[in-house]
Parts: structure tokens; C-alpha cells; sequence
């Protein structure tokens, strides 16, 4: 008799745990595959970023949105440059960051330079969906291009507003501009291939940290900046118009491996609502409060997405 009692409990406890076991596989996503932490959709999703101070800025955004929208978030911010950061997201050790169409196009997809904003944006999101597998969402009308910068009162004495109008009178100017920027074929080579083979007066070489510090004391009269650097609003900078379009346009947009969207189509909505947000003027002002007024990333894309009512306090 004992015997049979203690047969049917262990028959019992065999069949809970079969039981109990099919239903946890029934809740695994059809068609997982090796990436099944990427296709559940309780799965932390791990937003990334560049190693720069708008790049820490954007990516703290999108985990912020994330976050508020129900997702647990893992950050791996200041991961390191594009190649570190492209490679991390191909290998599915991240699930998305801030990427920029200029960079897609040029450094990454080694197309040639186009202009449109649209049609870069569809060559990069073409191409990173077919070589990748990987996605772009909405892009921001920001634009942090390559540029060269002056100050007001200097473009105004020489009646400059666009770069044809620099070279025409280069002879006349210093440039600051980090040592590379003389060998890049995007840099000083470039702007002579395009804008005929002109000269500065000099170019100064120098730490990309000192650049603005340089302009505004006098130092030079030209530097090469991008289109949204916090100097250039809270210094009333210009920025020359690249009227023979020798850079191409620099959206950002998040990139997303399309098993973690597939998975989770909620996210393309969560994080397309700030794009039209990000205009040149805003994205400056939000990295000078980082790199002029020395304040926390976090701190300034939460204060950010709290006065645009998208997220809570």
C-alpha cells in the first residue's frame, strides 16, 4: 500500500513538472532562433551610444523612452567610435544607438557623397537592411555635418555667408582645425578638390577641444565645426553654407537590429516621437548645457523629454 502511495506522488510531481515545462515553451516566440534573448519581448533591451557628448546625450534619451514605455533598459554609453559601436550591434552585444545617415553612408556603406537628405536616408536604410539586417527608425531634421565656422562680426567685415565665398578670400584667414582634418580627403584636400585649389593664409593645428577657445580669442579666423555643436548658439557663431555640397547630410536616427524590432514593434513608436524634436538649434542648446555648463547627460535629457511631455518625472 505505501508502496502505491508513493508511486502516484512521484507520478504526480513528473507530470506538474512536464506540464509546468510546456508551458514555458509555449510562451518562447515562434521562429527563436540562437538570438532568443533579442526575439522575447520581455527581454532588456541594451541601448548604446558613441564615446562624444551628444552621442551620451541621444542614447540616455532613448533608454529614457524606453524606460518609460515598460522596458527594462541596459546602457553601454561612450561605448567607442562608429566602428566599435557598428561591430557591437552586428555581433548582438547591443540592441541600438544613435547613428548618423553621413556616417552610414560614407564610413560605413562607402557610398558615394550625396546631398539630399532623403535619398541619403534611403541608401543607408537600404543598405544597412541588406548587408546588416539591421534598421534605421525616423530620422531628426538635425543635421551635424561637418562645417566650417566663423564669428559674426568677422564673416560680416568680409561679407562671407557661404564657403565660395571663404575661398575667394582665404588667403586672408586662419584656420584653426585638428591635425587630421589636413589629410582627410572630407577635409582640407576636399574643400580644395571642390572649391578650387585655394590657400589659407595658415592653418593652425590643433586639439579639437581648443578650436572654439581659438576662434573667439582671435587666434583664427575660421574653424571646422559641426553643425550642432553647443559653441555655435551660445557664441552666435556662423556657420558657412556648403553651397557646392562637399559633405553630405548628418541626420541621426536610431539603428535597431530587426530581430529586437521584429520582436518588439512598439519601440519604433516609442522612439520615432522625439525625432521631430531635434532641430539644430534645440540639439545645440542641449550640448552646451553638457559641454559649456558641465551638467550630467542624464540630467539634461530627462530635464528634456520632461518639458516635451514624453516622459514623467
Amino acid at each position: 500500500m505505501q508502496f502505491h502511495k508513493r508511486h502516484n506522488w512521484l507520478f504526480t510531481l513528473v507530470a506538474i513538472f512536464v506540464l509546468t515545462l510546456a508551458g514555458c515553451q509555449g510562451l518562447v516566440p515562434s521562429g527563436a532562433g540562437t538570438d532568443s534573448r533579442a526575439e522575447s519581448s520581455n527581454a532588456t533591451v541594451i541601448v548604446a551610444s558613441k564615446d562624444f557628448t551628444e552621442e551620451f546625450i541621444l542614447g540616455e534619451m532613448y533608454a529614457l523612452l524606453l524606460e518609460n514605455g515598460g522596458y527594462q533598459v541596459e546602457r553601454k554609453i561612450n561605448l567607442g567610435g562608429t566602428p566599435v559601436v557598428q561591430q557591437a550591434l552586428i555581433n548582438e552585444e547591443v540592441d541600438l544607438y544613435p547613428e548618423y545617415t553621413g556616417t552610414g553612408l560614407l564610413t560605413v556603406l562607402k557610398l558615394p557623397v550625396m546631398t539630399d537628405p532623403a535619398e541619403v536616408f534611403q541608401a543607408v536604410k537600404a543598405g544597412y537592411e541588406e548587408q546588416f539586417n539591421l534598421t534605421w527608425l525616423e530620422p531628426a531634421p538635425m543635421n551635424n555635418t561637418q562645417a566650417l565656422g566663423m564669428t559674426q562680426a568677422r564673416a560680416t567685415e568680409l561679407g562671407i555667408t557661404t564657403i565660395t565665398d571663404m575661398a575667394a578670400v582665404a588667403d586672408q584667414l586662419v584656420m584653426a582645425a585638428p591635425p587630421e582634418f589636413v589629410e582627410r580627403e572630407d577635409g582640407y584636400p576636399g574643400l580644395q578638390r571642390v572649391y578650387g585649389d585655394f590657400a589659407f593664409q595658415e592653418v593652425l593645428s590643433i586639439d579639437a577641444g581648443l578650436r572654439y577657445q581659438a576662434l573667439l580669442n582671435g587666434e583664427a579666423d575660421i574653424i571646422v565645426a559641426f553643425g550642432t555643436d553647443g559653441e555655435i548658439a551660445a557664441n552666435d557663431l556662423v556657420l558657412l553654407q556648403d553651397d557646392q555640397g562637399l559633405w553630405p547630410p548628418y541626420q541621426v536616427a536610431p539603428v535597431i537590429r530587426q530581430a529586437v524590432l521584429d520582436a518588439n514593434p512598439e519601440i519604433a513608436e516609442i522612439l520615432n516621437q522625439l525625432a521631430p524634436l531635434l532641430t539644430d538649434e534645440t540639439m545645440q542648446q542641449l550640448n552646451y548645457e553638457v559641454s559649456g555648463n558641465q551638467r550630467e547627460p542624464a540630467d539634461v535629457a530627462k530635464e528634456f523629454l520632461v518639458s516635451q511631455g514624453l516622459i514623467t518625472e
